[in-house]
């Protein structure tokens, strides 16, 4: 016989089969247009899955699946990315491009809560976009987002940012080389300045080995830098924000576990506890989980409700992006280049 908890998880499977399926079925379709059109597939998913908005505000049976695969299916994407950055890497990581990259996040944190501020948006929208601009595009804006008190208009932002760092991060996997080039930077400086500065991790192995494979394999290692500063950021923000939560609801650990997970994934990964087959097959599983999450936030987010966010969201988020870049650009040219 089966017992009741048995019967429960069963129950609870069949509620969110379809928004799972749903959402499943939406990442195979950008994923076929990101390989057949070489379209990001992030951006893809997010407008394939806006124009499946009705199903959430008919408050039909996908709902449940479309929640569960936009905020559980993020969290265990983001734990995996840790099977992608070891311990190694950080440590042997020159002072000089650890300093480069360390100052660039925080510098442009500090300027998106600073500048969100001056034109009129909260220090929460500021680091949303900050973050995401400083880290790692689409990835870090998910993850911010779910460590961030709710409020009414998180899910838009986290939408406007994720489709405002895609299209730069695009842009930029095309400029930047060019500029790169224009300033007579080497192989090495300018692996540095795209992995410092371009959002997205496809964006930077697509900018860097368009130039050579040393730029290429320098672009990558130092855009993971910047994806392991993901962690200390969203512990931060997990304590900042513990007390910000409604009277009645159950405390929560302020450190989420996805970020505990990734933690020990980076170790495990350092470690070699994980067989290099394994390891490749979750960061594999992590990309889809996260492609079948941001699917499911356009499904939850309507255009009209994103025209709310205003053009001085587009100043900021495109300040910030002009900001990192210059300040990668002045580094490098005096101390490496």
């Amino acid at each position: 016989m089966h017992s009741l908890a048995d019967l429960a998880y069963v129950r609870k499977a069949r509620i969110l089969f379809p928004g799972v399926l749903t959402s499943l079925t939406v990442a195979f379709a950008a994923k076929f247009l990101s390989e057949h059109y070489g379209a990001p597939v992030m951006l893809m998913a997010l407008l394939l899955g806006m124009a499946f908005n009705f199903l959430v505000e008919d408050g039909g049976a996908c709902v449940a699946g479309i929640e569960f695969s936009s905020k559980v299916l993020l969290r265990i994407g983001v734990a995996l990315l840790g099977l992608g950055i070891t311990v190694q890497q950080i440590a042997s990581t020159g002072s000089e491009v650890l300093l480069i990259t360390l100052c660039g996040v925080g510098l442009t944190i500090a300027m998106g809560l600073g500048l969100s501020r001056l034109l009129g948006h909260g220090p929460r929208f500021g680091l949303l976009i900050g973050g995401a601009v400083a880290i790692c595009g689409a990835s870090a804006a998910l993850a911010i987002s779910s460590v961030l008190p709710k409020s009414e208009t998180l899910e838009r932002d986290t939408i406007f940012t994720v489709i405002g760092v895609t299209a730069l991060s695009t842009l930029a996997m095309i400029v930047y080389p060019l500029i790169a080039d224009a300033l007579d930077l080497s192989a090495v400086a300018t692996g540095i300045f795209l992995g410092a500065t371009i959002h997205d991790v496809a964006q930077v192995v697509g900018a860097g080995y368009s130039v050579s494979e040393l730029t290429g394999d320098t672009a990558t290692f130092v855009k993971l830098l910047r994806v392991a500063l993901l962690v200390p950021l969203i512990v931060i923000l997990s304590l900042v924000f513990s007390g910000s939560r409604e009277a009645g609801t159950k405390r929560a650990l302020p450190i989420p576990f996805f970020v505990i997970g990734f933690a020990a994934l980076v170790i495990a990964g350092s470690y070699d506890a994980i067989p290099e087959l394994v390891k490749d097959t979750l960061l594999s599983f992590s990309r889809w989980c996260l492609v079948v999450a941001i699917a499911a936030l356009g499904m939850k987010t309507s255009l009209r409700k994103l025209g709310d966010v205003g053009g001085s969201a587009i100043v900021l988020i495109c300040a910030l992006t002009g900001i990192l870049a210059v300040f990668a650009l002045t580094a490098i040219k005096i101390n490496l280049n």
